[in-house]
């Protein structure tokens, strides 16, 4: 498994019927930047049993403090404006969430 100290967790909401648009936005103009300031995510999705038209990432930091500097960074980049500008009408909502690892014995592997 793999760990970082800070995870953030995002969940959007996608307007129904533009999953595809919203990827193809996101992939051509969030991701190069997203990449630039944040690393790899540690994972990418799209729902699919249950609640629909959901994109889930997580992101990995170091510290809360690498969190505020790396977000930063992305928020502060010129072109990260032009992909909210790109996705405008096509993410109804978004929840972020901050997480900690929990060390438990049984996931820790001899």
């Amino acid at each position: 498994m793999f760990h970082k100290p800070i995870v953030d967790h995002r969940i959007y909401n996608i307007t129904p019927r533009c999953m595809p648009r919203f990827l193809e936005v996101f992939d051509q103009l969030a991701m190069p930047i997203l990449k630039k300031h944040l690393g790899e995510p540690l994972g990418f999705y799209i729902s699919n049993i249950g609640t629909l038209n959901q994109v889930v990432h997580l992101w990995g930091y170091d510290s809360l403090d690498d969190y505020e500097k790396r977000s930063h960074a992305r928020d502060t980049d010129p072109d990260f404006q032009i992909y909210l500008k790109a996705s405008e009408g096509l993410v109804v909502s978004q929840v972020n969430q901050i997480l900690r690892p929990v060390n438990l014995a049984s996931l820790i592997k001899p």
